[in-house]
């Protein structure tokens, strides 16, 4: 079977979603069960794998489904607690104290604190948590889901305390051909993860210091009255500030500590330094921007999270710091969990749920439940409980709700993370052809030629596009753009690092990421509403890296 051929019908399965997504609006639980069978028959017809290894691959998407759910599920009950115990209208008028104009809260909570929370935890978290907090705040939902994937770029990389890195970047790239280099420039493995490390670091940082720029003027242009670009610009100076908080320590600390803490002391220090700027009103504008009363909202703007309670927001007797501590609770907890350094970590991945050689197959699934941020989360949910000292009846009503709204997301990853599963494991066929996510980048690797690093980055978007996961785009790709690097005789340095930015800037529209931020906020049915906007951002990010990349190799 040529190339071209092998690539277009791996494409079949991505070009399905996207049109019944976001051509036919079709909600998810609609669109991705069809997905699903047309991958489960390209799989089985085109690359000849068995129907006991397409099984097992489901099986092994039905183990992540888990794992997402349980992340939701935990999202979604903190959320509800802070509803039942009124903390989360005390961190509403927390915010409104700094500033009532929304574009400030965007970059404080969306860019810097969502930013934190990947660099602690990854895994889809910061959308998990901060889609609930802006609609919490009083944001429309569709904006919060939004605003929620696109924090999933820059800080990507490096979330997770480097998981990408250190896991992807790591797992994927060892080979005899990297022996080879490394042994010819005289460089120890690690010294190369460095130099990777840091060339990522400086291409997130240029494409990623006006990303709060992009989320406000997103934000003024489809959710403000007047729909206007230019209401979101009119506030550059401050999201320019809160871009380069951010990302200059970012930066500083890839380049000279490593892949660990870059995303984490990033927000570390840019938060308060945002929040000192807008207390003291230095570049603030003198206009308040705000949406228009929920009352003049567009249905389609609406989920079904409500978090508001019929007696108003009238005065609680709850001081703003005791109101902030789950979340304080929250951040420090998955920070401390993550840490190679302390015994936690070995602890929670100690318990392990675990399925190898499904079905007499080479395919392995596993989860550790105690070490997911869902666990995280339920745990400071019950603290949050008895520290707010909440009535049995609101506890009960927070979580009833919570089960309620995980249903349609349950129903959804179903079908969308054994796809997943299906269409990465085809790489292992009695054919010996090459896996569809393979064929499609050898055949963009083979019409493209010296202009490829302009592509490279979408390589690595495709494959965060179709896992949902940075970490396992690069276990997949980072081997093969290494390899056309070397083919090319381009620095290899620049082109997998080009990978992993790529690959970052992939999250803000992996499907089942996209399922799971709806479904925090009971936005689910409307995947293909915000899969329209999110690669806006996208767009701009890959064409961005992609002519740096041009500009380094030239």
């Amino acid at each position: 079977m040529s190339t071209s051929l092998l690539a277009l019908l791996a494409f079949i399965p991505i070009l399905s979603a996207a049109i019944l997504l976001i051509g036919l609006r079709l909600p998810a639980k609609k669109a991705m069960p069809l997905c699903f069978l047309t991958t489960v028959i390209i799989a089985f017809f085109a690359w000849d794998i068995s129907a006991l290894h397409i099984l097992a691959s489901s099986f092994q998407g039905l183990f992540i489904t888990f794992d997402i759910l349980f992340i939701i599920f935990g999202a979604i009950v903190l959320l509800n607690i802070l509803k039942y115990s009124r903390a989360i209208v005390v961190i509403r008028h927390g915010f409104t104290n700094i500033t009532k104009d929304r574009r400030i809260q965007v970059v404080i909570i969306t860019w810097l604190f969502g930013s934190f929370i990947e660099g602690a935890a990854g895994f889809g978290t910061p959308a998990a948590v901060v889609a609930p907090l802006l609609v919490g705040l009083g944001f429309p939902t569709f904006c919060a889901v939004i605003l929620g994937m696109m924090v999933q770029s820059t800080a990507v990389t490096f979330g997770a305390v480097g998981t990408p890195i250190l896991v992807g970047i790591s797992g994927g790239i060892q080979s005899p051909e990297l022996t080879t280099e490394l042994t010819s420039s005289a460089l120890e493995f690690s010294d190369y993860i460095q130099l990777v490390t840091s060339q990522i670091v400086v291409l997130h940082g240029i494409a990623g210091v006006l990303i709060p720029t992009l989320m406000v003027c997103m934000m003024t242009r489809f959710f403000g009255k007047n729909k206007s670009w230019k209401e979101g610009l009119e506030v550059f100076p401050f999201t320019l500030l809160g871009g380069l908080a951010f990302i200059v320590p970012y930066a500083i600390t890839g380049i000279f500590l490593g892949p660990e803490f870059p995303s984490l002391l990033g927000a570390l220090i840019g938060i308060p330094i945002v929040v000192f700027a807008a207390k003291r009103g230095f570049l603030m504008p003198k206009k308040i921007w705000n949406f228009e009363e929920e009352s003049k909202w567009p249905s389609h703007w609406i989920g079904t999270l409500n978090v508001k309670l019929n007696n108003g927001d009238e005065k609680i007797n709850m001081s703003l710091a005791k109101a902030w501590v789950p979340y304080v609770l929250l951040a420090s907890l998955l920070v401390l969990s993550r840490l190679t350094q302390l015994p936690i970590k070995s602890w929670l991945l100690s318990v392990k749920v675990s399925w190898a050689d499904i079905f007499g197959t080479s395919i392995t699934a596993e989860s550790a439940p105690l070490y997911l941020p869902g666990a995280i989360l339920l745990v400071v949910g019950i603290i949050t409980i008895l520290l707010h000292k909440m009535k049995k009846d609101a506890v009960k009503m927070a979580f009833l709700e919570s089960v309620k709204m995980l249903w349609g997301a349950g129903f959804v990853l179903i079908f969308t993370v054994p796809m997943v599963r299906i269409y990465i494991n085809s790489g292992v066929n009695p054919s010996e052809l090459p896996g569809m996510p393979i064929a499609m980048a050898k055949f963009v690797a083979a019409k493209v030629g010296s202009v490829y690093p302009l592509f490279a980055p979408s390589i690595g978007a495709l494959g965060a596009f179709i896992a949902g996961s940075n970490t396992i785009s690069n276990l997949m790709f980072t081997l093969f753009q290494f390899g056309v690097a070397t083919n090319l005789e381009m620095p290899t340095v620049v082109i997998v690092a080009l990978q992993a930015v790529g690959a970052a800037a992939g999250n803000m529209i992996a499907i089942h990421n996209v399922v799971a931020a709806c479904a925090t906020v009971g936005f689910l049915g409307k995947e293909g509403l915000v899969l329209k906007k999110t690669i806006i951002p996208t767009i701009y990010y890959l064409v961005v890296v992609g002519i740096i990349g041009l500009i380094l190799i030239a």
